[in-house]
């Protein structure tokens, strides 16, 4: 660990210290079930958001950028609010909606304005699928005027601590080029594909009795999916380490390996040719004897 990686985490607790969260949002500070490794963009991300920088990480499927987030978070003590952008998602889904309260008409906050009063930090998930009225409510908050205006109510600066952090995925159905304006706001960090040291940590911080057999194997796996959907042969729907965790939990509980890692991994895709061209993969990798025993000691 370098020295300046040393320097920048005594800096975020210093931070934590100076910057305690409101009673009201400790409920939204939690503990990421995944620690997000890679020292380098860690560096980055920590860095700008110390500065007060607002960030966009963008990258391919499985690159980790919602682990990212959500540590960045956890770091800096900071209550989350999700942001998930779909067709759906209007100005009034961001900054809230009328409702009675006592036969009055009161503002319920959305998660925006939330974000905005406690300090929160944003995680924008999927900005490239905003509509233009949600952007509208972005531009505002993400550049120097740090102001959030709700019509027919107030105009709401946004707390010191308060930072948002976007998340794109190119080729999702529904997405689009994200406007000049708006990446302008951000610093973008490009999020590498994880590798094979990166695959290893993770499956040990979760499953630390895997055999190494069985681990080689499924990083292997998730490999070789990596490269075929690289060269186009399959698309990146089985490209999914959400869906092999989920596998690996099922043969935790006894569930076949093989059978397993079909659910978790195969079946993602609707498509009998590349349904086909997953499975020869999986059965390269997984042979059909293995039980339980072979991947957990």
């Amino acid at each position: 660990m370098s020295q300046w990686h040393e320097e920048l985490m005594a800096e975020v607790r210093r931070y934590r210290e100076n910057h305690p969260v409101d009673p009201e949002a400790r409920s939204r500070v939690a503990r990421p079930m995944i620690p997000y490794f890679g020292e380098k963009i860690l560096e980055m991300a920590v860095t700008a958001l110390l500065q007060g920088e607002n960030i966009l990480l963008s990258g391919g499927k499985a690159t980790g950028k919602n682990i990212l987030a959500e540590n960045l978070a956890w770091m800096f003590g900071r209550p989350v609010y999700n942001i998930s952008f779909h067709v759906n998602t209007d100005s009034s889904t961001l900054v809230g909606t009328d409702t009675f309260v006592d036969n009055q008409v009161q503002l319920r906050r959305g998660p925006v304005c939330q974000c905005a009063l406690y300090g929160g930090f944003g995680i924008l998930d999927e900005i490239n699928m905003a509509k233009n009225e949600a952007v509208s409510v972005l531009h505002a908050v993400l550049d120097y005027r740090r102001m959030l205006d709700i019509p027919g109510y107030e105009k709401v600066p946004l707390a010191e601590e308060t930072r948002f952090i976007g998340t794109m995925n190119y080729g999702y159905a529904g997405t689009r080029e994200l406007n000049e304006a708006l990446v302008s706001r951000f610093l973008v960090i490009d999020m590498p594909e994880p590798d094979e040291d990166t695959l290893a940590q993770i499956f040990l911080h979760l499953f630390p009795s895997i055999r190494t057999g069985a681990l080689k194997q499924l990083i292997g796996l998730f490999l070789d999916l990596q490269l075929k959907a690289a060269h186009g042969e399959i698309t990146t729907r089985t490209l999914d380490l959400r869906g092999m965790l989920g596998a690996l939990r099922a043969v935790q509980k006894g569930l076949p390996p093989l059978d397993a890692v079909t659910m978790g991994v195969t079946n993602k895709t609707f498509d009998l040719f590349e349904k086909e061209i997953v499975g020869d993969v999986v059965r390269t990798r997984i042979p059909e004897e293995w039980g339980r025993e072979d991947v957990f000691e």
